[in-house]
């Protein structure tokens, strides 16, 4: 009995180590995350493929660093300057996520704040190229979309080479100095009310020459009218009348060759 407990010690302390070893060994990685094996012998090997998402075993003196694979977003405020030198600021939205084939070089080389060492330096040198390409009125109106295109290009030239994947860039504001914002919104309001104005000096040119065309149409009309109408075809025209007049049942007198020309005068009971 007394050599019970000392032959079970050394049990107990076999399974604690086999259970300590047995749990390192066990590496779950989440939906939508990898891992990148650091092995205690040699590091991260830039070559070596991820660890994927799910349950994964692995020496128990390695280790896994986790990494987050889906889109992510981030607000990005910056203060750049215009092509004539005034401080404009911009509020932007960035869509990224790091190049999942490329993981375990990004981790060695850059480490998991890739983005403040990358990415984020990227876009604010990008911007500041662009906007300082554009005068203020062009970033406040027109260009907003061409500007927003060429900030992501350049940035996505920039950090693909970095084992970065660039998904889009949204610029959701530009701020100017309010004078400057004023005098353009004076200025874009008195083009409006230029433009208003000749379109409605256009539109009463247009009507004008309808009228016109509509009675030149009408005197010509007439003129051929009348060189069509001799007395002959009037006579007949008279008689036609007087005949349908003289089938009417109202009370009438007709006096034949009484008119002007010859036509018919009728006289009736009113």
């Amino acid at each position: 009995m007394e050599k019970l407990p000392k032959i079970a010690f050394p049990i107990i302390i076999a399974a604690v180590i086999l259970i300590v070893l047995v749990s390192k060994s066990i590496v779950t990685i989440e939906s939508g995350h990898a891992g990148v094996l650091y092995k205690l012998n040699g590091g991260v090997d830039p070559n070596q493929e991820v660890v994927k998402e799910g349950l994964n075993f692995i020496a128990p003196w390695n280790s896994v660093i986790d990494y987050e694979v889906r889109q992510q977003e981030i607000p990005e405020k910056m203060s750049v300057l215009s092509s004539n030198g005034l401080d404009i600021k911009l509020d932007a939205s960035v869509l990224y996520q790091p190049d999942i084939k490329n993981l375990s070089r990004l981790h060695k080389e850059k480490g998991q704040n890739y983005l403040e060492r990358v990415l984020q330096p990227a876009i604010r040198s990008a911007a500041r190229s662009v906007v300082g390409r554009y005068t203020p009125e062009q970033l406040y109106s027109s260009k907003r979309d061409a500007i927003q295109e060429e900030i992501f290009q350049e940035t996505k030239g920039i950090v693909e080479t970095q084992y970065i994947q660039l998904n889009n860039i949204f610029i959701r504001d530009v701020t100017l100095p309010a004078t400057i914002k004023d005098a353009i919104e004076r200025k874009l309001k008195q083009e409006q009310e230029s433009l208003e104005y000749e379109f409605r000096l256009v539109t009463a040119a247009k009507e004008a020459e309808k009228v016109i065309i509509e009675a030149q149409g009408k005197a010509e009309s007439n003129r051929i009218l009348s060189a069509s109408l001799t007395d002959k075809i009037l006579q007949d025209k008279g008689i036609d009348a007087t005949m349908k007049l003289a089938e009417s049942p109202n009370s009438k007198v007709i006096v034949i060759g009484s008119g002007d020309s010859g036509l018919p005068i009728i006289l009736g009971n009113q």
